[in-house]
């Protein structure tokens, strides 16, 4: 390809990029943004960047763990160590990370929760250098989110939160913080993956992102090309703690929601449902006779919770909540948990493969009380799938008894098809193949030799599953 035809394709091929960007109604450019002869984001970061703070974290007071090594002399010679005196000095380490000012009229800044934990001083810096001490307002360990306020008669500038329910893959974005101590650093990438789960907090959706997050980009804000916050950067998949163009932020839907109750309560208070439940896969799908693959089937539905005042029963299969899916559990924790207690919510189930909608007022979150127990009697003539595994009655003095009707499993063999199966010594079965079972005679006759699957309602501890065996 001679220069002249290269020079025209590639300025052909930046005008196509142009024209996509502009066109697409998700990851629209703000208007004026890439015209002219110099196509920047500088006017939108010129906005954006006076929200995203720096925020500096002195430790609470530390001392050397109590050893008696440390008195002795000779130990503390060879290596070096400083006398008595300086070793109980003390020590303040620091930390820093970034924020999003959210509000400007009440100094409201947001920020993870790991970057603040146990501080003992808070100092947000703005981008101009003026710094202020920080109050802790309150923090959600469970979300990662804290908010911090300052007070101050200057001007701030607060970032504006989009619904980040529009969001799609393939959207760009720009991330702001401060990575290693380099205060106001700008990373550019698009949406690499929605509904992101599994990273160590009980409530997420995290957007993933190939804009560069690093270190100290913690609590710093993922926007779009408006300019407004689709994000608080939280978390990064790496090796070797830089970056690989894995990137994750809590969505600013979720972000808003647990920040508007710390603002109002100081504290988070969840929504309560009551169901104690796991994902519908293609199997369970298959047991219950159901053509779908995506939703939560209700294992257990704890005694007069708001789900049992609804009507909602064991067995049915939660598709939506107020007319949102539920793919997965993690999805209905999202969807109940991030809610406060009194809010009502519409439930869309399948029951025996019918839907139907129930409304359900939320209550307060509350801890799962534990339960075991267990009693011996063996029943050898069984399926493939029980063996190893002996079953006795539900006796009185079992937790569980006067609650619920089943039978015990009082031993499991390790290695056995049971085992391998995932029975559990004191687990409580209370159904086989959807029929009920109140006593350890009925076994055969449910779960005989020729019987090729057995889907059972297992109550385990606190709360309840399904296990298929084959």
């Amino acid at each position: 390809m001679t220069p002249t035809v290269s020079k025209r394709f590639n300025t052909l091929l930046f005008s196509c990029v142009l024209l996509l960007a502009m066109s697409s109604a998700h990851a629209a450019v703000p208007s004026g943004m890439l015209g002219g002869d110099n196509p920047s984001l500088a006017p939108m970061l010129d906005e954006a960047l006076p929200a995203v703070v720096n925020v500096v974290v002195t430790g609470k007071p530390q001392q050397m763990p109590d050893n008696p090594l440390f008195n002795d002399p000779f130990f503390r010679r060879f290596f070096d160590m400083p006398d008595q005196q300086q070793r109980q000095t003390p020590r303040q380490p620091t930390a820093a990370g970034s924020g999003v000012i959210v509000d400007a009229d009440k100094g409201y800044v947001l920020t993870n929760h790991h970057v603040v934990t146990d501080a003992e001083k808070i100092v947000v810096r703005l981008n101009d250098n003026r710094e202020y001490d920080a109050k802790l307002i309150g923090d959600d360990p469970e979300t990662d989110i804290a908010v911090l306020q300052i007070k101050t008669d200057d001007k701030l500038t607060e970032l504006p939160i989009a619904n980040s329910d529009d969001l799609r893959v393939g959207d760009f974005v720009v991330a702001i913080g401060n990575p290693f101590g380099l205060r106001q650093t700008v990373t550019s990438g698009i949406v690499s993956g929605l509904g992101r789960h599994g990273l160590g907090n009980r409530y997420e959706d995290f957007i993933q992102t190939d804009a560069s997050i690093n270190p100290g980009n913690s609590g710093g804000a993922l926007v779009n090309l408006k300019g407004e916050l689709i994000g608080i950067n939280s978390a990064i998949l790496s090796r070797t703690g830089g970056n690989i163009g894995i990137g994750f932020a809590i969505p600013s839907n979720l972000v808003n929601s647990v920040y508007t109750q710390i603002a109002e309560n100081g504290e988070v208070q969840r929504g309560r449902l009551g169901v104690v439940g796991q994902n519908l896969t293609a199997d369970l799908a298959s047991a219950f006779d159901l053509d779908i693959n995506q939703g939560v089937v209700v294992a257990q539905v704890m005694p007069d919770s708001p789900a049992e005042k609804a009507g909602i029963k064991e067995r049915d299969v939660i598709t939506q909540v107020n007319n949102k899916n539920i793919d997965d559990f993690s999805q209905l924790a999202n969807a109940i948990g991030l809610k406060s207690p009194g809010d009502k919510v519409t439930i869309t189930l399948l029951r025996n493969g019918k839907e139907r909608k129930v409304d359900a007022t939320l209550g307060n979150a509350a801890d799962a009380a534990d339960s075991s127990g267990g009693s011996a009697t063996a029943d050898n003539d069984l399926a493939d799938g029980l063996k190893g595994a002996t079953f006795g009655p539900l006796t009185d003095d079992n937790p569980l008894a006067g609650e619920v009707e089943g039978i015990v499993v009082t031993d499991v063999e390790r290695g056995s098809p049971a085992a391998r199966a995932g029975l559990r010594p004191d687990d409580v079965i209370t159904s086989i193949n959807r029929q009920p079972i109140n006593d350890v005679s009925q076994l055969s006759k449910l779960a005989g030799p020729d019987v090729n699957q057995l889907l059972l309602h297992v109550r385990r501890g606190g709360g309840a599953l399904f296990l298929l065996i084959r």
